[in-house]
Order: C-alpha cells, then structure tokens, then sequence
C-alpha cells in the first residue's frame, strides 16, 4: 500500500522548511521586542471550550471542528484557534493576579479545521496570535495592530493593508441585533438555511455568510456603525488617533464582523493587495474580545489579540515574489581522500560545530570529484581537503569556492582561519 499525506495536511519539506523559521525567528524577535511572552496549551481542549467562547452558531463549531469523544467519554476537540485555549489558561492559572497588566502572550502552533483544502488554507494549518489581557486601553489595540503589521513588514511584504471596524459594546449589538432581525426577517426565505437559523440566534453571523454575500440584503443591511453607542464611538476614535500617532494606515469597514463571536469594539483584518494572491485576500484577523474571560469562568478581563496563519505568509511572499534572507548555508565542506583523513574529517567536523562553524563531510564513500560537486551543491564557502599529504604535514589544503583561492592551514590554526574569514 502506497501512504500519502493526509488530505488537507502537507510535507513541509527541506529548503521549505528554512523559510518557515525564517518566518519564526521573525516572529519571534518582534514578540521579544513588544514584550509578547511565549504560552503553550494542549492542542485538544474540552469541546465546550470552544463552543462557549468560539460561538455555537458560527462555521467554526458547526461544521469544522474535529471533535471526538475518549476513553472516559468525554468529548474533546482539537484546537481550531488558539484564543479559547489561552484565555482558558489566563483564567485557571490566576494569570489576572499578576502584578504587571495586561497580560501579553504569544502562541505558535498547529490548527485543525475541517474545510475546502485551497491556496493556503489547510486541514492542518499554523497560527501565530497574540493576546493582551487585563487593557481597556485603546492604545493596546494600536500596540496589537502594530505589532501584526510589523511582522508582515519585517518578512518583507509590501502590498497589504489594514482593514478596519468596530462592533461596539453590548449596547450597540443589541441595538444592531434587533434591526438586523427586522431587515432579514421578511425575505429570509431567500438565503441560505444557515444565515436562516442564525436570524434569532445571531444575526451578525448573517453578514459574515459565504454563500450569499453577493444577495442584495447584505448591501442594505443596517451598518453597525450607525448604532455605535456615545462610549463606544469615543473608543474607537481613540483607537484610531493612536493609529495615526503610529503612522499606520487603515480603511474603514463597516461590513467587517470577523467569524467568532467573542469579538467586540475594535476587530481588524490584515489583506494582501498582491496582484495574483487569490480570492480570499485575508492574513490575518483580530479584535477585541471584553467578557470572554467570565464567559469562561475567571473575573471581567479585558482583551484582545489577533491571529495570522504562517502558510498564508509564506503564500503572499510568493505572490509578491519576495525571497526571504535564510542565513542558512553551508560554511565547510571537508572532503576525506582516504579512510586515514576520514578519522580526522570526522575529529574536525566535531571540532567546528562547537565552534558554530557549520560542517558537512561525505558518509557515502565518494571519490573526490563527486565530493567536490557535492559541496558545490549545498553552496559551501570553503572546501577543506585532507589526504595522505595534509595527515603527514598537519595541514589541510583550504579551497576558497567563491575565489576559488586556496592555501595549506595547520590543523591547529583552522579554527582561528575559519572564523576570522567567515
């Protein structure tokens, strides 16, 4: 029997996989730069977990979630996003009694949902997200869309932009709520039977729907920003004054709900403009989420965060085509002549990888022509030959592949040569 991956997963394979830690190392220096501290939860969760914090009406809980039932019976599902899990965390470890709020975290790791495999869009996929929680600071909005567009700058994308929106506070998505219901309720025989069951449970949802988001309802929908309370209007003209303060360029969308329910007040996408980059344009989503933390069990806690897929980066480089500076190649290739000068091939390459130095030698008994093609292929800065002559006189011949120039170094200086030349 013939195995393939998995539907909806991929191989990330060698020379592939340098560009996803390119992306990390990235990620991971801006979050040290902002202050983001690492968190690591399980990858399967308590179902109810996400059905209580994720939305049970929203695509997520109904129809994506890998969800299964263990050995105690109980249902567990493997984490579609990463928010429910660290707010979970946030609230059974105490986090809210630490001394210094907010709260900042960061996560990277796998996702599942299951949906239409596409460009970019996996069964298996890796999120990146941030939350700051224990904020009602407009300015820490500004600081996670800072922080989101940073990342996309600093791995060299230039054709994307923010998108904007505010859902108000509780007051205004009731407001919202009921005028919505009144505009679908008469013709929503004429949609979908999601955006049907969704008109008395969530009627916000509606306007996220991917079937009839070309039905003329949605044009004439009641726009939520008409109903955004006195408090809430302050908020988010606040949120966009530190926006402007940082120079960060945004548009204004009234229609942007996002597909989770915990959100409020502040949400945000990230696009890509790239001429080619496919349909669905989004790379990353976020917003404010006040109240999630009761919902789940712990006090009122403020927060917000975002999340952005690592294989939709990777996706909008391609599109632009950007390469990524990987730092990845080889330093020393040492090519062994006989079984003698493989001792000490294998003593030196030791001998340099405690010295950082990175070193490859041939395992597969090759002459020396076919050594020499190999270094040429993984790109080597400096060949090193040993042979019956370099054992007798204690010096290796050094070859300098990109000028081709080489000398005789004694084995006990090669180290000291290398490191002044790399």
């Amino acid at each position: 029997m013939n195995f393939k991956v998995p539907r909806g997963t991929q191989d990330i394979l060698p020379g592939e996989s340098a560009k996803w830690q390119r992306v990390e190392e990235v990620i991971r220096e801006l979050c040290r730069v902002y202050r983001y501290d690492e968190i690591r939860t399980p990858i399967f969760e308590n179902t109810e977990l996400f059905t209580r914090s994720v939305g049970e009406t929203t695509d997520v809980v109904q129809k994506e979630m890998y969800t299964f039932t263990d050995r105690g019976d109980r249902s567990l599902t493997l984490r579609p996003e990463g928010t429910a899990g660290v707010v979970r965390a946030y609230v059974e470890h105490k986090m809210f009694g630490v001394p210094d709020q907010p709260v900042k975290l960061s996560y990277i790791g796998p996702m599942f949902r299951y949906e239409r495999q596409q460009a970019g869009r996996y069964r298996q996929f890796v999120q990146f997200g941030v939350e700051a929680i224990g904020s009602a600071d407009p300015a820490i909005d500004a600081e996670v869309i800072a922080l989101a567009m940073d990342i996309y700058e600093k791995v060299g994308l230039t054709d994307i932009k923010l998108v904007l929106n505010s859902l108000g506070d509780k007051t205004t998505r009731d407001s919202h709520r009921s005028a919505l219901i009144a505009h679908f309720e008469p013709s929503i025989h004429e949609l979908c039977s999601d955006c049907q069951n969704r008109l008395h449970k969530n009627p916000l949802r509606i306007l996220d729907c991917k079937k009839d988001h070309e039905h003329p309802l949605m044009a004439t929908a009641p726009a939520l920003p008409d109903y955004l309370t006195d408090e809430a209007r302050a908020y988010f003209e606040e949120v966009k004054k530190y926006l402007d303060v940082l120079s960060i360029p945004y548009e204004l969308d009234a229609n942007l709900v996002r597909g989770l329910d915990y959100y409020n007040h502040t949400t945000f996408e990230i696009m890509s403009t790239a001429s080619g980059f496919g349909a669905i344009t989004t790379l990353c989503g976020g917003g404010r989420y006040d109240g999630l933390t009761s919902e789940l069990g712990g006090p009122d806690a403020p927060g917000i965060g975002f999340a952005l897929s690592i294989e939709r980066l990777l996706l909008a480089l391609e599109a632009e085509q950007k390469t990524l500076d990987l730092n990845n190649q080889l330093d020393v290739y040492i090519i062994a002549m006989d079984a003698a000068a493989k001792v000490k091939a294998v003593e030196l390459t030791s001998t340099f990888r405690t010295k950082d130095i990175a070193t490859e030698i041939d395992y597969v008994n090759r002459k020396m022509k076919a050594q020499m093609k190999a270094a040429d292929r993984q790109h080597a800065k400096f060949v090193i030959i040993l042979g019956e002559t370099e054992l007798q006189e204690q010096a290796a011949t050094v070859k300098n592949m990109t000028t081709g120039e080489q000398q005789k170094v004694i084995f006990s200086e090669l180290v000291t040569y290398l490191q002044s030349q790399l």
